[in-house]
């Protein structure tokens, strides 16, 4: 009787200490914030007086495990999204731009390709500028001709034919639709210009950029020697 009262107790005090290990184990984390009046919470399970924080997971020897960051209500979660959009867009932004400056720098090395890319972007307006005025010359000739056969008439210029007056009004008229294409392509020539007085300012920039950056990792080779 006393033989089996001992095996009950020993079946039992294992128990016991095999439900404290599995409880002990359990209990690993242990959550660690410090709340917005200073105080320093530890608890086995996330904090709710620090749902606006940051929280430190600890394991039982004090070592951290990992952070969770605050529970945020949905419209904030919506306002982290937004702001994190926004900061994505922001560094697409920046890598674009630096890749189109660095495409804008292979383009032209030096000021003289520029120059001469803005010639050349300027060499067709020029040509139309020519050819208009060119055919406003050929129009005033007409004129000349027209005035010549209106001589005819100069105590009574209504009585010049209409054949006549229909030349003067639509010599007139081309003339006049010359000027505006003549003005025109000097807006546009003024456009060009414009652009590539603006794009010259930026490359200057990077050209001193790039200058700078190859002087300063020569400087560290020259510096071995």
């Amino acid at each position: 009787m006393k033989e089996l009262a001992k095996h009950w107790l020993l079946a039992t005090l294992g128990g016991v200490v095999l439900g404290a290990s599995l409880d002990a184990g359990a209990q690993t984390s242990i959550y660690s914030c410090t709340d917005k009046n200073g105080r320093r919470l530890t608890a086995d399970r996330p904090i709710p007086e620090c749902i606006d924080r940051e929280q430190r997971v600890l394991d039982r020897t004090g070592t951290e495990r990992r952070r969770i960051g605050p529970t945020l209500t949905d419209n904030e979660r919506a306002a982290l999204e937004a702001q994190r959009r926004t900061e994505a867009e922001q560094r697409e932004r920046v890598v674009e731009q630096r890749r189109r400056e660095r495409a804008l720098v292979n383009r032209f090395p030096n000021e003289a390709t520029h120059h001469a890319e803005r010639n050349a972007a300027l060499g067709p307006v020029n040509d139309l500028v020519l050819l208009a005025n060119k055919r406003i010359d050929q129009l005033r000739s007409e004129r000349e001709e027209i005035n010549t056969e209106l001589e005819f008439y100069h105590n009574d210029p209504k009585k010049a034919p209409a054949r006549l007056q229909r030349r003067i009004s639509e010599n007139e008229s081309e003339i006049a639709e010359q000027r505006r294409f003549i003005a025109q392509q000097e807006e546009e020539k003024q456009r060009i210009r414009q652009r590539y007085e603006a794009e010259l300012v930026q490359l200057k920039a990077l050209w001193a950029a790039d200058r700078a950056a190859r002087q300063s990792a020569a400087e560290p080779a020259s510096g071995k020697h």
